[in-house]
């Protein structure tokens, strides 16, 4: 499951549409929004992306990684639009036969996704300025 939403994150859901009686193992990571970032204070971020693009690259993303690992079922949800401190921007569900392998594909997956995908992220700083942030390179 792929899905970019403006509402908040249901994790919970997320995780059981991953569940499976044939997976011993259910890893889930969650993105939040933190306060501080190379030494600089957020207040916020703003995620936007082209759609049809970011869904094609979250996709590809999946269809890799099971062939890679014994995955059962994954599902990858981002938040879009304005997030306040603590709220969670992205979240990854991936179900394996054992937690080893569920918790490689977890990582390479996020991992994967921050560089691959075409979300951009503006941080708002808490001295008024404002800086929009390319997947997969770190703020300056």
């Amino acid at each position: 499951m792929i899905r970019l939403t403006n509402d908040p994150i249901d994790y919970a859901a997320l995780t059981e549409s991953v569940r499976s009686n044939q997976s011993g193992a259910v890893v889930l990571f969650l993105g939040t929004v933190r306060e501080m970032t190379g030494g600089r204070q957020t207040v916020a971020l703003d995620y936007e992306c082209y759609p049809a693009m970011a869904e094609a690259k979250m996709q590809e993303l999946l269809d890799e990684m099971r062939t890679r690992w014994p995955v059962d079922k994954a599902a990858i949800e981002h938040r879009l639009g304005h997030l306040e401190l603590g709220d969670i921007s992205v979240a990854a569900a991936v179900s394996c036969p054992h937690r080893v392998q569920a918790f490689e594909a977890g990582r390479w997956l996020i991992d994967e996704l921050k560089v691959r995908v075409p979300i951009w992220k503006k941080e708002n700083w808490s001295d008024g300025t404002t800086e929009w942030v390319h997947p997969g390179v770190p703020p300056a």
